[in-house]
């Protein structure tokens, strides 16, 4: 599997003004949102857990007193071509390609099963996430874009944490 990480690290006050922007309506984020973003946050650049891309995740969830089923199932199913996405909500990745093009270049990552939470929210299909378990950072905590139309194979969940 090639992994290549997209580095976009977050300033803290640039970061707050983004979550408190990024959920689509203009609201506040649901309270065990903003707590598994706030756990985030203050993980990066750590290393959580043991380092894969899972227990980031795993631990941010119950950090934040979410109910989940301590496996795959971690929260309400979102469908992002329909439903707003928000920083706090989790991603699973399968068998995932994802093709981005600067200029002439062409580079692909390639997923089999991973984790991450969304972090930002540019727009509908456009986010930041965090992740740990990538190459260059290894396995340690950092962020980067996720764009859907640059995704070309696999599959992609998001779930809504729950209280």
């Amino acid at each position: 599997m090639v992994f290549r990480l997209r580095p976009f690290l977050l300033s803290t006050p640039f970061a707050v003004l983004l979550v408190a922007q990024a959920n689509g309506q203009g609201g506040e984020l649901p309270v065990t949102n903003q707590r598994i973003v706030d756990f985030v946050r203050a993980h990066e650049g750590q290393k959580v857990g043991r380092g894969e891309c899972w227990d980031l995740a795993a631990e941010a969830l119950n950090a934040a007193g979410a109910k989940w089923n301590g496996a795959y199932d971690f929260g309400t199913l979102v469908d992002w071509k329909r439903n707003d996405v928000m920083p706090g909500d989790i991603v699973q990745f399968a068998n995932v390609e994802i093709e981005y093009r600067e200029g002439n270049a062409i580079s692909r990552e390639q997923y089999g099963q991973h984790t991450a939470v969304v972090m930002v929210v540019n727009g509908r299909g456009d986010f930041v996430i965090a992740q740990q378990n990538m190459r260059p950072i290894g396995k340690k905590v950092a962020t980067g874009p996720l764009r859907m139309s640059n995704v070309r194979a696999g599959k992609l969940t998001f779930y809504r944490p729950v209280e």
